[in-house]
């Protein structure tokens, strides 16, 4: 019987640094400077709730970069967490990712490329998806026919993705207000610690997206020194352009209006010479190409997991199949892409899905506290490993909890309920699977 064909080593530091700052900076960024603001409670603050919430997700990608560089594989916390010795909780996540993140993600990213497209040209719900469909059968045959291509595209995306909100920045930096920066808290307004805190949480899910890159560590050339680099580096990156986003928007316009304002991005820019007058299109066309990026980056990575599991013979066994000619997880590729095609026809269903954001945030601090079982192993030889290790898995631990603490307040029940579903549904297909490798291991004796 001939073995299985695995994935090349062809992706070097400039797409593995792309997917990571990619997949971070997705269409949240056109609001969550406005949300921001109405939880930090004034100008300086929101500044500064994104330099802080920018600076506690370094330790998360430092805890990534070790746990990386030792299981150089793809496969991401699915990796991290067998290897800390739970496969029933390893596969668990996994699972919960499937089915209630990677094909969503697919189809939430078509549609917001719609959306922004409704804005130039005007069309009907129909074709809006039809159109939605065709872009993720674009990326899909892109990434199914080559990784090189796929990881090129990436990072001329990302390259441009990033140019537009480098000018509103550089353009903005001359006209700011420094009594509009320094403008003291609205009445009734949060104030001091509570106040950041606040702040800083509602950072969390911008700074969110940057660890997609361990998704595909078993293809990335000499992954040692390209994880390290891409993970932390792209932390940097993303904690730049957002806080020098903050501040210019918070110095254009006054705070009241963009605590109120819908799109705070847009109604900044709209104040600039040159391109304010275009500032409708301007986004639009921005979004559209942030948009992009994020779906291409999406449809390249999250076939990886699936494509991990079902090597070890823990999920459907075609996910495993790699293509002779193009060495990509072709089938894996192809079905999420399926699924996604199908939610953008089911929308309902997918604001569903999200009650299941609790359960895949759980899954993140159970990765970073992997660190601490697997540094026991014999086989844990990180090539890179996290300054004072204790306590940065510590803090990268503790900033996740912010997440899971204010998405536990927005939907209590529903979450518990999600984390419920995924236990009761995974767990029976884990033994199932666990069943079928015994079999196999019988029979091969």
């Amino acid at each position: 019987m001939s073995k299985q064909k695995e994935l090349g080593r062809k992706l070097g530091v400039w797409p593995a640094l792309a997917i990571a700052v990619g997949t971070t900076v997705g269409s949240g960024i056109f609001a969550s400077v406005g949300e921001v603001a109405g939880a930090a409670g004034s100008p300086l603050m929101t500044v500064l709730s994104f330099v802080i919430g920018g600076l506690i997700i370094i330790p998360q990608m430092m805890v990534y970069a070790e746990l990386s560089t030792a299981y150089p594989v793809d496969g991401a916390d699915y990796i991290y967490l067998k290897k800390a010795g739970s496969r029933p909780l390893a596969f668990l996540s996994g699972w919960a990712t499937f089915w209630a993140n990677d094909p969503v993600s697919i189809s939430i990213m078509a549609l917001a490329i719609v959306r922004f497209m409704q804005f130039l040209v005007p069309m009907s719900d129909l074709t809006g998806k039809l159109i939605a469909v065709v872009a993720v059968l674009i990326f899909m045959y892109l990434h199914l026919r080559s990784v090189e291509v796929g990881g090129g595209f990436q990072t001329i995306i990302t390259f441009a993705k990033i140019i537009p909100f480098v000018l509103v920045i550089g353009l903005g930096a001359f006209y700011l207000r420094g009594d509009y920066i320094s403008a003291a808290p609205a009445a009734g307004s949060p104030s001091g610690i509570a106040a950041l805190l606040a702040g800083i949480s509602a950072t969390s899910w911008s700074y969110t997206g940057m660890a997609a890159v361990t998704y595909m560590t078993g293809e990335m050339k000499e992954p040692g020194k390209t994880m390290p680099r891409a993970l932390i580096g792209s932390s940097i990156i993303v904690l730049v352009l957002y806080s020098a986003l903050a501040l210019v928007v918070s110095g254009l316009m006054p705070f009241d209006e963009l605590v109120a304002s819908g799109a705070p991005l847009a109604d900044a820019i709209s104040r600039l010479p040159v391109i304010g007058p275009i500032a409708g299109i301007f986004v639009a066309v921005t979004g559209i190409i942030v948009i992009v990026g994020s779906l291409s980056s999406c449809i390249m990575y999250q076939p990886r997991l699936e494509y991990a599991m079902a090597k070890d013979g823990l999920f459907f066994k075609v996910f495993a199949h790699v293509n002779e000619k193009y060495e990509t997880p072709d089938y894996s590729i192809i079905i999420q892409c399926a699924l996604g095609i199908i939610l953008i026809f089911a929308s309902n269903f997918t604001e569903l899905l999200g009650y299941f954001t609790l359960v895949l945030l759980l899954k993140n601090i159970l990765t970073f506290g992997s660190v601490i079982w697997n540094r026991k192993n014999a086989d844990y030889k990180p090539i890179y490993r996290m300054p004072v290790w204790w306590l940065t898995t510590f803090i990268a631990i503790a900033s996740s909890m912010i997440l899971v603490v204010s998405t536990f307040q927005w939907a209590p029940i529903p979450g518990l309920i999600a984390a419920l579903i995924v236990v009761a549904t995974g767990l029976p297909a884990y033994f199932f699977w666990e069943k079928q490798n015994k079999k196999k291991e019988e029979l091969s004796e």
